[in-house]
């Protein structure tokens, strides 16, 4: 199984993420932008049953009905869970050793695009979610 590991800017979280990464999107949504302090948010999803947490523990703060994951210490956003029961995790494509790795396959949520990005990169982009 293939594994892609990660962590936050200050080191105080590593994880661990096996299988082939899915649903690799670029969100645009005002949840993630406000979350993350960005103009849009890089996801990949994996099997929550894939995923572990290799050192320290990420503070989940619930919104919405969704959990969204942070490093205590240094704040960086690492991963979202649909609802506390969602057996999928996102993690934060930027948070990955290797993100450059990664390829998105469009742009979700462009409803909310901040009107200053200007996007070139041939994706398909959905007004919400894709359907």
């Amino acid at each position: 199984m293939h594994t892609i590991e990660g962590g936050c800017l200050c080191g105080a979280i590593r994880y661990a993420a096996g299988g082939e990464p899915y649903h690799i999107t670029h969100c645009h949504c005002e949840d993630c932008r406000r979350s993350a302090g960005a103009a849009f948010v890089t996801w990949a999803s994996f099997r929550l049953e894939n995923f572990r947490v290799i050192r320290g523990a990420m503070r989940d703060v619930a919104f919405a009905g969704r959990l969204r994951s942070f490093c205590p210490e240094c704040g960086t956003t690492l991963a979202f869970r649909a609802s506390p029961t969602a057996q999928e995790i996102d993690l934060t494509v930027a948070s990955f050793d290797h993100p450059e790795l990664i390829t998105p396959a469009d742009h979700i949520w462009t409803a909310d695009q901040l009107p200053c990005i200007k996007l070139g990169d041939g994706l398909p982009r959905h007004s919400q979610n894709r359907p």
